[in-house]
């Protein structure tokens, strides 16, 4: 079910905002427990039998974690199989396949394939299980009420797609007294960040989509697009990729915000980053923080010297691409960036601090670095959304060199303009980098909810006619295209 269809708008989220409040008058447990039930439905909508699955991978890590806070000498036993077993669930689902296949390529073997469906979402909840774990080991875990675990695990709004929640940022929301209380102020600011995510999504990110998926689908099948469509194509793609992801982040806030409880911000304008590791700062924010928490830092993060700091973020980035999808195009586009990150932090050592600091003070300087850093995350983009390797060369060579049977052949082939997704690649670009910050504006707008309760009626109002307006303008398309981060 996804949250630009009618389903979600009309029906699911109506009902589960109901039921919610309604039994939360009764009892605080009774509306966690509604919460519960109904992201467990909103998951099974997709394949019934992964909510069994979904279900198993919460109660066994649960029982997990109460062994290892026992605190008894089996206690780190109990963690390192815990994690084990939540890797090994990931690894046969999600690299079952891939792995066997390239064993078979590598022996010459002809093993057979596990042929086992991605379970959606399996990469969000078993990584926020292994935090839990290793947390619970390391003490932190403060609360270990199940239904409060069983909800942090399956909330509907970061389920499918993130971000990756820690405990200590949502249990304890769902312990408070007055969650369950109906809050005008986030009822309406929430769905007024829904609203732009909506937007987001169905209006711009779907908008621009063709002019990427017409190259790179046609360079995967031997193609050879010109050096204006890779541009355009590339161009597109970066926009694509941003405002579908900042539009589900933004919806998954909004959600959260109508049911009184605050998801962590996972996506800050990462095209205004000025640097590499900036960028990731910025860009789906849980998951860097997951892997500079539980991967690099594991690894001896920068307390082994120079050389060990390298190596560790070269490791952390190729896990990190390995675990948006099991392809070596991932691998390669997770190492490319593990590069960026060496070579960046190797000329800061090399120059220094100091006069880093006198080249910051310099427009032409930030200007720079800005443009370079962008040039750099677009190249990466290009293994990010190609399905094999020939596909991609295909288009990085385009970038840099004229080519193709007729000068914008596949666009012109499916009715498309260059110019028209030129213009919608400068309208989007702009947006994207000097356009305000949802997260800031969804603060503001929050706060002007709380001041302005006559007021803000009248936004509810518009919002009223604009949120339906846009989801059936989604639903007459031929097709309704899931969230890009879906596949992860």
């Amino acid at each position: 079910m996804l949250f630009t269809t009618p389903a979600f708008v009309f029906v699911f989220l109506p009902l589960a905002l109901l039921g919610f409040f309604l039994l939360c008058r009764w009892s605080n447990k009774a509306g966690i427990a509604w919460l519960l039930a109904a992201s467990l439905l909103f998951y099974s909508h997709w394949e019934p039998r992964d909510t069994l699955l979904l279900c198993g991978s919460i109660l066994v890590n649960f029982w997990l974690g109460l062994q290892i806070s026992g605190r008894s000498s089996a206690s780190r036993a109990w963690m390192i199989a815990g994690v084990t077993a939540n890797l090994s669930l990931l690894a046969l689902f999600k690299y079952g396949d891939f792995f066997t296949a390239n064993l078979n390529r590598a022996l010459g073997a002809d093993l057979p394939l596990p042929g086992l469906t991605l379970p959606i979402g399996i990469s969000f909840f078993t990584f926020t299980q292994i935090a839990f774990l290793v947390d619970a080991y390391q003490g932190k875990v403060r609360e270990a009420q199940p239904l409060h675990y069983g909800l942090f695990v399956t909330y509907f709004p970061h389920l499918v797609a993130g971000p990756v929640l820690h405990h200590s940022q949502m249990m304890p929301q769902f312990a408070k007294p007055d969650i369950g209380r109906v809050q005008g102020a986030h009822l309406c600011a929430g769905l007024a960040i829904f609203a732009m995510g909506l937007a987001k999504k169905v209006v711009l990110a779907d908008g621009i989509s063709p002019y990427a998926d017409l190259v790179f689908n046609a360079a995967d099948q031997g193609a050879q697009p010109s050096l204006q469509e890779c541009w355009l194509a590339m161009c597109a793609y970066t926009l694509q990729l941003y405002f579908d992801f900042s539009g589900y982040s933004d919806m998954a806030i909004g959600l959260s915000w109508m049911f009184n409880v605050s998801l962590p911000f996972n996506f800050n304008s990462p095209y205004r980053a000025a640097n590499i590791s900036e960028f990731w700062r910025r860009w789906h924010i849980s998951l860097s923080t997951f892997l500079r928490d539980y991967l690099y830092i594991a690894l001896g993060g920068n307390r082994h010297g120079p050389t060990r700091r390298y190596i560790n973020l070269a490791l952390t980035m190729i896990l990190g691409g390995l675990w948006h999808g099991a392809s070596w195009t991932f691998v390669a586009w997770g190492t490319l960036h593990g590069c960026y990150l060496m070579v960046h932090h190797g000329f800061r050592h090399l120059v220094g601090e100091p006069v880093l600091a006198r080249l910051a003070g310099w427009r032409a300087w930030r200007f720079s670095a800005w443009l370079l850093t962008l040039l750099a995350v677009m190249v990466a983009w290009v293994l990010f959304r190609a399905t094999s390797f020939a596909g991609a060369a295909t288009i990085l060579q385009g970038l840099v060199t004229t080519g193709g049977e007729a000068v914008h052949a596949i666009y012109w082939n499916a009715g498309r303009s260059v110019s028209t997704g030129a213009l919608w690649c400068v309208a989007l670009g702009a947006l994207a980098t000097l356009g305000p910050n949802t997260n800031v504006l969804g603060e503001r707008l929050l706060a002007w909810c709380r001041a302005q309760p006559q007021k803000r009626l009248y936004l509810a109002g518009a919002l009223a006619v604009v949120v339906p307006a846009l989801v059936l303008v989604n639903a007459t398309r031929d097709s309704v295209s899931a969230f890009i981060y879906f596949n992860f």
